[in-house]
């Protein structure tokens, strides 16, 4: 059975994320032992993706913008910013592949931005990701959102 992607659903997965606490909301078309997970992840400006990357086993993901513009950052070992990638709804910047082992975030630039991301499986949680030392841990929205602030002031993103 084919499943869409469609405005209805885009939009149902940013009113939930508009209404999280954590301001972002995943809709899953995978089962978690599914070799690859597929999901619609909307993410608000002010929501705190602390950095992380996938290893043990690795895994690539890849990020594609369905609506409004996002950051992906990625960072050494100590946490030094590398690179940013910027993705934008309607422009020629449409997605990223991150590597596997890569230390990577992801900030919404705009309200109700969402993007299709596609990552290796399956979804084991003990070892799904391994989250940075060296940032605001993600229960601290006030500090991580700071945080990102200075990374977009750093790659000069308005």
């Amino acid at each position: 059975m084919l499943i869409p992607i469609n405005e209805t659903l885009i939009e149902q997965v940013r009113q939930q994320a508009q209404v999280s606490p954590r301001r972002r909301a995943i809709h899953r078309f995978h089962a978690h032992p599914d070799p690859i997970q597929r999901m619609l992840n909307a993410v608000e400006p002010d929501s705190y993706v602390m950095p992380h990357k996938h290893e043990n086993p690795d895994k690539v993901e890849a990020f594609i913008i369905l609506k409004g513009r996002a950051a992906l950052f990625s960072f050494d070992e100590s946490g030094t910013p590398t690179g940013c990638v910027l993705l934008e709804e309607g422009t020629t910047r449409l997605g990223v592949e991150v590597p596997p082992r890569t230390w990577h975030s992801l900030a919404a630039l705009e309200s109700g931005t969402v993007l299709y991301e596609v990552l290796e499986g399956p979804y084991l949680e003990e070892t799904h990701k391994t989250f940075a030392v060296w940032a605001p841990p993600a229960d601290d929205f006030e500090a991580g959102l700071a945080w990102v602030q200075r990374l977009k002031e750093h790659f000069g993103i308005g």
